[in-house]
């Protein structure tokens, strides 16, 4: 709950796998300022689409150094940046956002993960109890497994698409449906 009583929704921010998924796999090359994701427009996303405040935490693997830059940008947004550090090869982002969904599930709130990891499926699983929870990424490449959650009340929202987090259209390979094909996007 907010300070005011109000339900909270909690976005869950897996900057990595997002970043990795833009980057690798839609673009083949590290994205331009411009065509990586406006994230102040997911926390409009996520307060509109369920009418209630949203609080955004962004986790970030922070090994050696801070960059404070970025940092900042998200404090300035209203984001609760996330740094984190650990063995070489431990998935820090991965287990700080496992843990947080544990500690939420002791909480009256509901949950967007931003992510496409299947790593999350067994935490996602339990919150989906009768609270609201939604996955947000690029549905092409989100865990295969999540589609068994949507039964037990799991929304499905794309970053580019639903969340118009892009200012830029992305070159991405998906299925169109045909109410959505528009010719002149391809000539």
């Amino acid at each position: 709950m907010s300070e005011d009583g109000q339900r909270t929704t909690y976005v869950l921010v897996d900057g990595e796998n997002i970043d990795a998924t833009l980057g690798t796999s839609i673009l083949s090359r590290r994205p331009q300022p411009d065509e990586r994701p406006r994230w102040e427009r997911l926390l409009q996303f996520a307060q509109d689409q369920w009418s209630q405040p949203a609080k955004g935490l962004f986790f970030l693997a922070a090994n050696g150094e801070l960059p404070m830059g970025f940092v900042q940008a998200l404090l300035a947004i209203g984001y609760r940046p996330i740094p984190l550090s650990g063995r070489a090869g431990e998935k820090v982002v991965d287990i700080a956002i496992q843990r947080t969904i544990v500690e939420l599930q002791r909480r009256e709130s509901d949950v967007m993960l931003v992510s496409h990891d299947g790593d999350f499926l067994p935490q996602l699983g339990d919150l989906c109890d009768g609270r609201r929870v939604g996955l947000i990424g690029f549905k092409e490449f989100r865990n295969s497994g999540f589609l068994a959650l949507e039964d037990d009340g799991l929304e499905f929202f794309d970053l580019e698409y639903d969340v118009r987090a892009f200012n830029t259209r992305l070159p991405r390979v998906r299925i169109i449906p045909i109410d959505e094909f528009n010719p002149g996007d391809f000539l």
